[in-house]
């Protein structure tokens, strides 16, 4: 059985892992397939549609403070893996010395696929029944804000230690990350969120961002934590895997895969601009092809010559579809505002009007 987090965006929040009261949906191995404060899972209502899913849940808001007010003593701190990387690990004293150690986390988690983003994290193990004081019952562990605490015992169910603090992680990177003009904390980084297709499912009502209630299944923050969970499980060499609390049409492909792997080494953080200068005589047209491999934030500004009432667009791949016109930003420039969703290659047409001259198209792409 698998178990849930919440996640929301930009202001501080609070993601809670909780347990899944579902029969597990087994899916083939990954080769084969595809900030507000947030609370647990607990059994209420359904969540997910599709076969053998009968998850429900009913939020509840984690307070900042029980980490401080809970009567846990934590030993550990910050430890120096054998990576070389500084981790900090807090483990409840309720576990025996050499049974749970900080410096047996530490180095789990500095063998994770990941970025610079470790050295921010806080990670608390503790047992089931102090998760629960710190995250709420049903919770199986919680994050906020640099800080998460997950379960330290592998439960009868099956459920590990290990899978709840990927899952977690995968939220923490999340928070590291940029999607612009979205927030990566609710629709995914920005390589495995174009891969997975998250804007045109969001335009198609197939995703909902941030909807930790009714879409749950459908949120793409969430299922990018699970693609962060499958894809550092099959590095590690564990090629079998579950998907029972996201909505099987979000379970990863290779490329998605691939996709969630660059976001964590190879994160995206800016787009492309280029600049493009040409005379037009009068009454030609001028076709500008641009790239677009990732959805964003498109820009283009068009310069004309003095008197140049020109006709900017921005036009499909079909070279017939216009998708916008661009709009007056003063006598000599035009202006176009939009989205990629989707297309992967788009035009910019210039008709001269007006005066002949020299037009000057600057385009950014995602």
């Amino acid at each position: 059985m698998r178990r849930v987090t919440r996640v929301r965006a930009v202001r501080p929040f609070i993601v809670v892992l909780a347990l899944a009261l579902v029969s597990a949906l087994a899916i083939a191995a990954v080769g084969s397939g595809t900030q507000g404060a947030s609370g647990s899972l607990e059994p209420s209502r359904a969540a997910a549609s599709g076969p053998d899913r009968s998850l429900g849940y009913r939020i509840t808001k984690l307070q900042p403070h029980k980490l401080q007010q809970a009567a846990i003593a934590w030993r550990g701190g910050a430890v120096v893996t054998s990576t070389g990387e500084t981790v900090n690990v807090l483990v409840s004293d309720t576990f025996a010395p050499d049974a749970v150690t900080p410096e047996g986390w530490a180095e789990f988690l500095a063998k994770l696929v990941h970025g610079p983003e470790l050295s921010s994290l806080t990670t608390y193990i503790a047992p089931l029944d102090e998760i629960r004081v710190l995250c709420g019952q049903g919770a199986l562990g919680c994050y906020r804000q640099n800080r998460s605490v997950a379960l330290g015992e592998t439960l009868p169910d099956g459920t590990t230690p290990e899978e709840v603090v990927r899952h977690e992680y995968g939220h923490h990177i999340a928070l590291y990350r940029s999607n612009t003009p979205w927030q990566a904390i609710d629709w995914g980084p920005k390589n495995w969120a174009t891969a997975a297709d998250i804007c045109g499912r969001v335009a198609r009502n197939e995703a909902f961002p941030g909807d930790e209630r009714d879409h749950y299944a459908q949120n793409p923050g969430e299922a990018w934590a699970e693609v962060y969970r499958l894809m550092d499980e099959r590095k590690a060499g564990i090629t079998t895997a579950t998907w029972p609390i996201i909505a099987p049409s979000l379970y990863p492909t290779e490329a998605a895969l691939a996709a969630a792997e660059k976001d964590v080494v190879q994160p995206w953080t800016a787009g492309t601009q280029s600049v493009f200068r040409k005379s037009l005589s009068k009454g030609k047209v001028w076709w500008i092809p641009l790239s677009t491999p990732l959805d964003g934030s498109l820009g283009v500004t068009a310069r004309l010559p003095r008197g140049g009432e020109h006709r900017v667009e921005l036009m499909a791949a079909n070279r017939r579809t216009v998708l916008k016109r661009g709009s007056a930003a003063g006598a000599t420039v035009r202006r176009i505002r939009s989205n990629v969703c989707g297309q992967r290659s788009v035009f910019v047409r210039v008709t001269q009007r007006g005066k002949p001259g020299l037009v000057t198209v600057v385009a950014a792409t995602p």
